[in-house]
């Protein structure tokens, strides 16, 4: 117990110095940016100003907000569909076919995700591999047009973090207690009923997981849109890098950037809110 004790202690001294150097320091200075001013020959200048915040409700950032909630939602939406079966169905494999499929799931993080979304231009493109196969099978006459639209970044966006949502949720299926359905089909509960009332309530930590991991980077990639969606798709992403490189307004993109931190923290409050929820009626 003494050698637990003291690994613990070696660990928590080890740990909470790296957070406040490498999290909490970095943030407190974006946060301190962010109420500075900026001009031509200093990128960050007293007097101290909440300008930078009150520029937010410029209809020309409030576009870009809604369109970044707008499209990483359905992305988020697009991963829960396809991840959950996907989670579900490997969650209650045998073994060595479930470790399989997680090798499946696993395996794009092997590949840097620039290389991959360059890729996918050589699918979805108008003589892409897409369009020719569906022209092959006489499925369309045209090509669509799909690259450098909004749908191609959402393309590219569940590409890249539908993993991101498989795997909280697998981890929390392959915990499901399998006598909870067993009890709900002996009730007499039709097998859509028992998946509404039974597995998506046990499995919602899971999934407000998924949904978190994917939702947040999904508003704020900068190279997917920039690839995939051209000149016309701008996110909270591209907003940041812009502000911080190409318009040398460091305030301004460091307000975007603790808005963001706000939505992410509001996103964990609810996320933990359900867990324990959920442990609760684990105690019930």
């Amino acid at each position: 117990m003494k050698a637990d004790n003291s690994f613990k202690t070696f660990a928590l001294s080890i740990v909470w110095p790296w957070l406040f150097l490498f999290a909490l320091l970095p943030f407190g200075l974006v946060v301190i940016a962010s109420f500075m001013g900026h001009n031509e020959s200093n990128l960050l200048a007293l007097p101290a100003t909440s300008q930078n915040y009150s520029q937010l409700i410029n209809p020309l950032y409030l576009l870009i907000f809604e369109k970044s909630f707008f499209i990483a939602g359905i992305a988020t939406l697009s991963c829960l569909i396809l991840g959950y079966p996907f989670a579900y169905i490997i969650a209650r494999m045998q073994n060595r076919w479930k470790n399989f499929f997680i090798l499946l799931v696993i395996i794009p993080f092997w590949t840097s995700s620039l290389i991959r979304t360059y890729a996918l231009i050589a699918i979805i493109k108008a003589k892409g591999i897409l369009n020719t196969l569906l022209i092959s099978l006489g499925l369309i006459d045209q090509p669509f047009s799909i690259l450098f639209t909004n749908s191609a970044v959402i393309i590219g966006l569940v590409y890249t973090l539908l993993p991101f949502m498989i795997l909280p949720i697998l981890t929390n299926v392959e915990r499901l207690d399998t006598r909870l359905i067993d009890a709900a089909h002996d009730l007499g509960a039709s097998r859509f009923t028992t998946f509404a009332r039974v597995i998506i309530p046990l499995t919602m930590p899971g999934i407000i997981a998924g949904c978190i991991l994917v939702f947040l980077p999904a508003m704020t990639i900068f190279y997917i849109p920039d690839i995939l969606g051209g000149a016309k798709s701008i996110l909270l992403g591209n907003l940041i890098q812009n502000q911080f490189i190409t318009a040398q307004n460091w305030p301004m993109g460091a307000a975007v950037s603790t808005m963001l931190t706000v939505v992410l923290a509001a996103l964990l409050l609810i996320y933990a809110w359900v867990n324990r929820g959920s442990k609760k009626r684990e105690w019930l």
